[in-house]
């Protein structure tokens, strides 16, 4: 009778070896469970058994639809948010793991009219109907920013990214995403200010009191037409964030 352990145990000893000794780094995203499950020659259920047991051993995080990522030991004290115009990744998690957190999110959308002021920020008539989608995201589990975004249907309704965060395009971003549909976005117009938070949002950002925050008007435009294709307030804990603008050259 063998005495050697079930497969997705080894693979679990496998990748937590690889963790501990620090060639995957926290805020790593781990092989999905295709690949996982192609490298050992298993089934599916090898490899998610496998990262069950790194997620109940704490080395791992997962999020759904984008896959597991190494867990930080400690979350940075401030984040540094950059555009990425180019990504296909979410740019938020990918940002995240830059700097040595997990980034991860959790959504709602619904389909809904536009009120007056998102139909003028989206050059529609108020009433048309739009997708809405309210975000809270954490870094290693711990809430640092939320959004509500609103995309009009006219643009994304017959599409496969109409619900941002399902299907075969979750989770990638609003200019990845329009993409996929034949849209190049470039960067979006933003309009930021400090205030402090409303007592809803610092209940979303875990704020105990309310504190600053920064709030940032969001609207990305078709470049070929000008036609603004989503807007959204985002609501960044002003003591966790830190906006960078524009890149420095690099040096002859």
């Amino acid at each position: 009778m063998s005495t050697e352990p079930p497969l997705y145990l080894r693979v679990a000893d496998e990748l937590r070896a690889r963790i501990e000794s620090g060639e995957l780094l926290p805020g790593t995203r781990l092989p999905s469970v295709s690949e996982i499950s192609a490298q050992y020659g298993g089934s599916n259920p090898i490899a998610t058994g496998a990262y069950k047991v790194l997620v109940d051993d704490g080395l791992v995080v997962s999020r759904h639809g984008a896959g597991h990522y190494v867990r930080s030991n400690e979350t940075p004290e401030l984040l540094v948010r950059r555009h990425r115009r180019r990504s296909e990744d979410s740019p938020f998690a990918q940002g995240a793991a830059e700097q040595g957190a997990v980034g991860t999110w959790r959504h709602e959308s619904t389909t809904e009219t536009a009120t007056a002021s998102v139909a003028g920020r989206l050059d529609l008539e108020p009433g048309e109907p739009v997708m809405h989608t309210s975000y809270t995201y954490l870094a290693d589990e711990r809430p640092v920013q939320i959004a509500e975004s609103w995309e009009p249907l006219a643009v994304t309704g017959r599409s496969l990214i109409a619900l941002p965060e399902v299907g075969p395009y979750a989770g990638i971003g609003v200019a990845a995403r329009m993409r996929v549909i034949g849209i190049e976005v470039g960067d979006p117009v933003e309009k930021v200010r400090a205030r402090l938070a409303a007592r809803q949002e610092a209940q979303g950002l875990g704020m105990t009191p309310p504190g600053p925050v920064l709030a940032i008007e969001r609207t990305y435009y078709d470049q070929a037409t000008g036609r603004p294709v989503e807007t959204a307030d985002v609501v960044m804990r002003g003591d966790r964030w830190v906006a960078e603008y524009g890149q420095a050259p690099h040096g002859g």
